[in-house]
């Protein structure tokens, strides 16, 4: 048996190792992120909610009376605020003007660390302990943790400023509060995890608007926790998850009333010139799932899932074995509803391929609450199995680590940018090669790209990826020797 100590310290490897492999990239520019960073510095730069001074650096952005907003939920900006307040003081403590080009550079790869690397390090932390709960051992927990945060198209999002890891981590952090409620023995502990529910569940709706589905979800998967307790343990969860809700719904109609003047999405206010088919098609682009396109996201060199990361379709008999146990059967039903929710969101979507992307974009936050199954898949396997998973975890983490070290914004008009576009450049040492910044142009002057932190020590090519190589080999060290010693006190 491995004790609370030694499994706490197999985790915090887990996570240091996943968190220094997000933050080792920065992947630049683009039309998403930029429009969440215009909406930062308009906030922190000029205390208004318009981006009018940045807006030229990006589409992504809706227009109302003459002037410019970010067209993305907020929460991803207010949960970098904090962060940039105390960072920028230090910046200016240091010699780095926040405010120049320099600063603003900087402060861009910070925030993205603060508001998606971190987040998705610690859902893959919670991942682990979920693992072990629902029965595997310190080797499939970290089995399934490791695949999750390198060998799916996870790792991408976690080194971009996009919303997509941190609504897939929030949904994680509910998750793991939900699973808590089971256990819990007082009525203090009801209230206290229904409420990390509520806010956590909250957060990803206030973060991206497709989910508050997956939220409402994970409120009826909290209540199925408590339910055999009885009503006072009913209706603590209740109280608890409805006021963590309800804080995050004032929090999101409060932004949509003062930028807006009303509480619609912010994607009701594009200009009429500009995603035309968000006006024509449905409603604001969503209409029914398209069974072609669900097939696409599954299999598709293009933006399948299961061709990006062969090894991620064990999550689903991990899932269904998990259902198999009484006990966790509520888990496994939440786990498959949500990700099938996903899923099909994406494939009613009209722009489904979702623009420059890796993988199954707008289905993307599923990814961690699906690759649950994984760790319960390797737990379950033959030997033989095991070999066939590893294999297909190399290659999976090979083609991730091919994506994100040379940009993990991939076309949607090439008909598989992995083989057409990553592999050649990979392999002729182009990495870190989108140069489009988070910047205006008139501040970049054509810099402040895309890096990788070997770069900035100087090492050229495919040689900057030695760091990176170097802390994976210490990093499994000191797991087998964290294992090692664990085992030798266990005998």
């Amino acid at each position: 048996m491995v004790s609370t100590t030694i499994r706490w310290k197999l985790a915090s490897i887990l996570g240091l190792t996943s968190f220094l492999s997000f933050i080792y990239f920065y992947e630049g520019g683009g039309w998403n992120q930029n429009s969440r960073f215009d909406l930062l510095r308009a906030i922190i730069e000029r205390h208004t909610l318009r981006i009018d001074a940045y807006h030229e650096n990006t589409g992504d952005k809706a227009h109302l009376r003459g002037h410019y907003y970010s067209d993305k939920a907020p929460g991803q900006v207010f949960l970098a605020l904090p962060f940039v307040l105390v960072a920028t003081p230090a910046m200016q403590v240091l010699g780095v003007d926040p405010q120049s080009a320099r600063g603003e550079y900087v402060l861009s790869y910070l925030v993205t660390v603060w508001t998606t690397a971190l987040p998705t390090a610690l859902a893959g932390i919670c991942l682990f302990f979920l693992a072990l709960r629902f029965g595997c051992d310190p080797g499939a927990a970290a089995f399934g943790t490791m695949v999750t945060c390198l060998a799916t198209p996870l790792w991408a999002y976690a080194t971009v400023f996009w919303a997509h890891a941190l609504v897939g981590s929030c949904l994680v952090f509910a998750f793991g509060a939900a699973v808590k409620l089971r256990d819990s023995t007082t009525p203090r502990a009801d209230f206290f995890w229904s409420l990390a529910v509520g806010l956590a569940a909250g957060w990803a709706t206030v973060t991206e608007y497709p989910a508050a589905p997956a939220s409402a979800i994970l409120a009826l998967f909290a209540l199925s926790q408590a339910w055999p307790r009885g009503a006072a343990a009913r209706w603590r969860t209740i109280a608890g998850v409805g006021t963590g809700a309800a804080f995050c719904i004032v929090v999101l109609l409060s932004y949509l009333h003062a930028a807006f003047g009303s509480f619609r999405p912010s994607y009701s206010y594009y200009d009429p010139n500009s995603f035309m088919w968000m006006q024509q098609r449905g409603y604001l682009g969503i209409t029914y799932p398209h069974p072609d396109r669900l097939l696409k996201l599954f299999f598709q060199c293009r933006r399948g899932l299961f061709f990006a990361s062969p090894v991620s379709i064990a999550a689903i008999p991990g899932l269904w074995w998990l259902w198999k146990r009484t006990e966790h059967r509520a888990a496994a039903l939440t786990a498959a509803a949500i990700s099938a929710y996903y899923f099909l969101f994406n494939a009613a979507f009209y722009e489904w391929k979702g623009g420059q992307a890796f993988g199954p974009r707008y289905a993307s936050a599923c990814i961690p609450i699906l690759c649950m199954g994984i760790a319960i898949a390797w737990q379950q396997a033959t030997p033989l199995w095991r070999r066939i998973l590893m294999a297909l975890t190399v290659f999976s983490m090979f083609i991730a680590l091919m994506v994100v070290s040379t940009s993990s914004q991939l076309s949607m008009v090439d008909s598989c940018p992995i083989i057409h576009t990553s592999w050649p450049q990979f392999w002729s040492g182009q990495v870190a090669s989108n140069r489009e910044s988070m910047l205006l142009a008139s501040e970049a002057n054509g810099g402040y790209g895309a890096f990788n932190l070997g770069q900035l020590i100087g090492l050229p090519g495919l040689a900057s990826l030695l760091p990176l190589l170097l802390m994976w080999i210490v990093a499994g060290a000191t797991w087998w020797r964290l294992r090692r010693k664990s085992e030798n006190k266990s005998a």
